[in-house]
Formats: structure tokens, C-alpha cells, sequence
């Protein structure tokens, strides 16, 4: 069974919505790089100093900035599959399209949107190291 990874969330400003994170819920965020996109890490739960979860029970997420040119236009999820290629053919055959195809994110891990048959955004993705 594929499981729930993270949660991302397009925002309009980014300090803005950093502040508001931190504030409302207590969630620390983190600047990582992205090519193109400025893309903050959030984490909704304790971790250690290499960013491992110190307890079950919660996901980490992340959001960047909106652009009408980037398919994610409201909050999601991504699920983790072991083969990303195999799990985007049985999106198709399930009915969903892929919206974006699988692209590497750095050394970490393979990334890519499908619209399900609600017309809902899911991310997919797969490590590329062992977490």
C-alpha cells in the first residue's frame, strides 16, 4: 500500500505565509533549492539534525510560491510509490492523466502531478535514497 509522503501548499507570499505557519500551528520551515521555484521545507512534527523524524505519526510538507504556469494551484498531497514509471501507467489505466511527467529532484527522489478522476492534483513520488 502507497502511503501519504508530504503535503504542499502554493501561496502568494512567501514570508507571509511562513509567518502564518509558524504562528498559527508552531510548524518550522526551512529555505530549500529548487531550480526555478524558491521552495520552503515544512515540518509539523520533531526531527533530528539530519531532518529524520524523531516520532510517528506525522507528515512534513513544503510550499512555494503560486504561478499559473505550474499545475499545482491548491494544497495537495504526494504518495510514495516504489517505481514512479510504473505507478504513473496505472494512474492511466485507473483514468487519471499524468500532468506532469516524473522529474528528478536532486539526489533525493523522483517527482510527479496526476490528476485523479475527480479532477483532484496528487503528487507522486519515489526515493531515490533510502529514507
Amino acid at each position: 500500500m502507497d502511503k501519504v509522503q508530504h503535503f504542499e501548499i502554493p501561496v502568494d507570499d512567501i514570508v507571509r505565509a511562513k509567518a502564518f505557519y509558524e504562528n498559527a500551528f508552531g510548524w518550522g520551515t526551512m529555505d530549500f533549492p529548487m531550480p526555478g521555484m524558491q521552495y520552503v521545507g515544512v515540518r509539523t512534527g520533531p526531527v533530528d539534525e539530519k531532518n529524520v523524524w524523531q516520532e510517528a505519526g506525522f507528515i512534513n510538507g513544503g510550499m512555494f510560491k503560486r504561478n499559473p504556469q505550474f499545475p499545482l494551484q491548491g494544497p495537495t498531497v504526494a504518495v510514495t510509490v516504489e517505481d514512479i514509471d510504473t505507478a504513473l501507467a496505472q494512474v492511466k489505466v485507473s483514468g487519471g492523466k499524468v500532468i506532469m511527467e516524473k522529474t528528478q529532484i536532486a539526489d533525493m527522489g523522483l517527482y510527479a502531478y496526476i490528476k485523479d478522476t475527480e479532477g483532484n492534483t496528487v503528487g507522486v513520488w519515489q526515493n531515490l535514497k533510502p529514507c
